[in-house]
């Protein structure tokens, strides 16, 4: 089962911890056991590396149950359930959401405050406002996602309005940053137009050149999808060229028949489509620039540990 989001985390939390549970690690185990969440998911770890998703709903559930005065942690890492939180559960809850703390002042209070940055004129109501089946790291990976979305859509536009020459030295730049060459500018090179016999450029793997790439690059509107003949044909160069590794990109996609052709050749040959040649575009920082960084801190606990 997937990771449930956190307010379905909420009522068995707080269950757990009226068992004297006393920690969130403590919680996931039985938390895994009540949702059957299988091991993969429940190691899933979120883009930044440093915790599971399933963690950090539950984490976020505890800090949510915290805030309405259902629990109290009267130290770091340390959890109870309070007299509120055991009246709670006596009235036999079918599930506890943000509607229900939000009865608590203590929990609305917190949840509609104003931040540093936000003039105290302005509407409370309207200054934290995220989804309510998201915690705050879920909203800022489903943020990101939009923007990169809407990124790669502005790119493929962009990528068509270039020139051909242009387009092909676009995929070098991306290449070289992706560390063929080593990363050194001016290990690749492009084929005199109109001689290429299917090939629109070569990198090299190593310094020496002993090894290198071979690459075509087709500039396709998103309808003008890659077929089988176009693979074939640029296989058929890599083989006059004695070439092994090849790379064929497009700002389009390619057909089932294209996919499926190049793991009957001897050449190793990689497919770009435009959806992931954009998404490669952003990772490498091709034609893009960062315009804003965020920074999520969590708590240093070797900080606060004991010398």
């Amino acid at each position: 089962m997937a990771i449930p989001d956190y307010q379905s985390l909420m009522l068995p939390i707080l269950r757990l911890f009226a068992d004297r549970k006393t920690s969130v690690s403590d919680c996931v185990p039985d938390l895994k056991i009540a949702f059957n969440i299988s091991d993969a998911d429940a190691a899933e770890l979120l883009p930044s590396g440093r915790i599971t998703r399933l963690h950090s709903r539950a984490h976020w559930a505890r800090t949510y149950l915290g805030k309405a005065g259902l629990l109290t942690s009267p130290r770091r890492g340390f959890h109870e359930i309070t007299a509120r939180g055991r009246e709670l559960l006596a009235t036999g809850p079918a599930t506890i959401n943000n509607a229900m703390l939000a009865e608590y002042g203590d929990f609305a209070e917190w949840k509609n405050q104003p931040t540093n940055d936000t003039p105290a004129t302005s509407n409370a109501g309207q200054t934290n406002q995220i989804a309510d089946d998201q915690t705050p790291e879920d909203a800022i990976i489903s943020a990101d996602r939009l923007l990169n979305l809407a990124l790669s859509e502005e790119l493929i536009t962009a990528l068509l309005q270039v020139t051909p020459a242009r387009f092909e030295q676009l995929i070098l730049d991306l290449l070289t940053a992706m560390n063929f060459g080593r990363g050194t500018v001016g290990s690749g090179k492009l084929t005199a137009t109109g001689s290429d016999g299917g090939i629109d450029g070569i990198i090299n793997e190593d310094a020496l050149g002993l090894d290198a790439v071979y690459i075509q690059a087709k500039r396709y509107a998103p309808d003008n999808k890659v077929g089988r003949p176009d693979i074939q044909r640029f296989v058929g160069s890599l083989t006059g060229e004695s070439a092994t590794k090849g790379v064929f990109v497009t700002t389009s996609s390619f057909s089932k028949e294209a996919c499926a052709y190049i793991d009957r050749v001897q050449q190793r040959i990689v497919l770009i489509d435009g959806s992931k040649l954009a998404q490669l575009m952003i990772a490498h920082e091709v034609g893009v620039r960062t315009r804003s960084t965020y920074h999520v801190k969590s708590l240093d606990e070797d900080y606060f540990s004991d010398i």
